[in-house]
């Protein structure tokens, strides 16, 4: 699975289906997607192209001598439901994360035609191994939750909601 990625993409991918993420990302928590969606109501534009994009709910950590980035687990999905939907109207495809989402984003993932993926918890020491490069490009004094745009290769992921809106949290 690569992104920035078109609607098509995401056709044969169905909750349950096992994928690999590469390409370009975004990360994002909770006070940056505050910022993002103030930006989104004053349609001012984003400190990143939206369209076709993926964020991950991640947190990271200091990289370690001679590593692009420290621990990179996700964290928690469900505390940006309510901060989610405007940024699937202005085109984000995926977001990543765990956890269960509630109703309203699973009803978006099929409106939208985006993808909730859920990434291994506990396992950030793991994960950042699928980190080629990482840099702050929005919000720097939110230190941690800054937005950074990730580049990554084979980032192991599991569709958790996908575009008809089946979800594994309901099987």
């Amino acid at each position: 699975m690569k992104f920035p990625a078109k609607d098509s993409d995401f056709r044969n991918f169905t909750a349950g289906s096992e994928v690999e993420i590469s390409g370009t990302i975004y990360v994002a928590r909770d006070a940056a997607h505050k910022k993002l969606v103030e930006t989104v109501k004053m349609n001012r534009p984003l400190p990143f192209e939206i369209k076709g994009s993926l964020i991950y709910y991640m947190g990271p950590s200091p990289a370690p001598a001679g590593k692009v980035i420290g621990s990179c687990g996700p964290t928690t999905s469900s505390r940006m439901d309510n901060l989610t939907i405007p940024l699937l109207e202005k085109g984000l495809k995926a977001t990543m994360g765990k956890g269960n989402r509630d109703k309203k984003i699973t009803v978006a993932c099929r409106k939208y035609n985006s993808l909730y993926l859920v990434t291994y918890g506990g396992c950030g020491a793991y994960l950042h191994q699928f980190v080629e490069k990482s840099e702050v490009i929005a919000y720097p004094e939110l230190g941690p939750e800054a937005v950074y745009r990730l580049e990554v290769k084979n980032f192991p992921a599991i569709v958790g909601i996908d575009i008809k809106g089946n979800n594994i949290y309901n099987k």
